[in-house]
């Protein structure tokens, strides 16, 4: 295996041309997705904080999951590749980047497992629910996307008896392939939440599924009420969040939950107007 090559030793620091003198960082991505984006033997930038390529890059596809509605849709983060910071003291921080993606769920076969994305994530200080625009393009293809949503649809509605089941994966670690299916549509609907809670400083990973319970419906939705574990970086707390989730494949996803807060809530980053002006876009969707 060839050695990584490491970041090229220069950190550009420049005036970000507004009122307000902003600073700007031009940051190289670094090969391990959990180091951080400061240059070996230079002090780290004024304003930026650690690891926050990566940290954009996982926001940016928490929402693009959530947005896709799918389970046979889930991408994660495999690297970031290029990216550019920009820090307002008074605003916040602004990140463009591109970076690859790969399948969430690594039982899926004869699928094109990477692909690209590129991204602009915005901050507000130190509040939640980033402001995000995101397009990936070489994703699987449409037709057979939905053909799994549906029979995954299809088989949660034969059901006899509504899902009543708790901890998965289990203590080992495991995830029975029968349970799959469930934990992955409780990653679509954590992603919503994990968006939702990010912030410049904070990010968030599910942990575990700790219970869920299949909901009987009037229609042909899809009902769920699940609790979550959810790591919260960089504080390493654990915090419950409870989900109830509704899916129906092709339809937008509907997320309601509530978090033990460990603090007090912050005002969002993001607004219903932000996210207007800056429409996510989804290639093969």
């Amino acid at each position: 295996m060839q050695p990584r090559r490491p970041p090229p030793p220069a950190l550009l620091l420049g005036l970000w041309l507004l009122p307000s003198l902003a600073l700007a960082a031009t940051v190289a991505a670094p090969p391990d997705p959990e180091h951080t984006d400061d240059v070996p033997g230079q002090p780290p930038a004024v304003g930026l904080p650690r690891g926050i390529l990566q940290l954009a890059a996982r926001a940016a596809l928490h929402f693009f999951n959530f947005r896709a509605s799918s389970p046979s849709a889930l991408r994660v983060l495999a690297a970031v590749q290029e990216g550019r910071a920009w820090v307002d003291p008074q605003e916040g921080c602004e990140v463009d980047l591109v970076f690859s993606t790969e399948q969430y769920n690594p039982e899926q076969e004869g699928e094109e497992r990477m692909g690209k994305c590129s991204a602009r994530v915005f901050f507000k200080n130190e509040k939640p629910r980033p402001a995000i625009n995101v397009t990936c393009t070489r994703l699987f293809d449409k037709g057979k996307r939905q053909e799994k949503d549906y029979l995954l649809y299809k088989q949660m509605k034969q059901l006899k008896t509504p899902l009543d089941t708790i901890s998965i994966p289990d203590s080992h670690g495991h995830i029975d392939p029968s349970l799959r299916p469930l934990w992955d549509l409780a990653f679509l609907g954590s992603s919503y939440v994990m968006w939702e809670k990010t912030t410049q400083f904070l990010h968030y990973y599910l942990v575990q599924l700790s219970s869920v319970k299949q909901l009987k419906t009037e229609d042909d939705s899809i009902d769920l009420d699940f609790t979550v574990l959810l790591h919260e970086f960089s504080t390493q707390e654990i915090i419950p969040c409870r989900i109830h989730l509704v899916w129906y494949p092709g339809k937008p996803l509907k997320v309601n939950y509530h978090c033990q807060e460990l603090q007090s809530p912050e005002e969002a980053s993001g607004t219903a107007e932000a996210s207007a002006m800056a429409p996510t876009e989804f290639s093969n969707f």
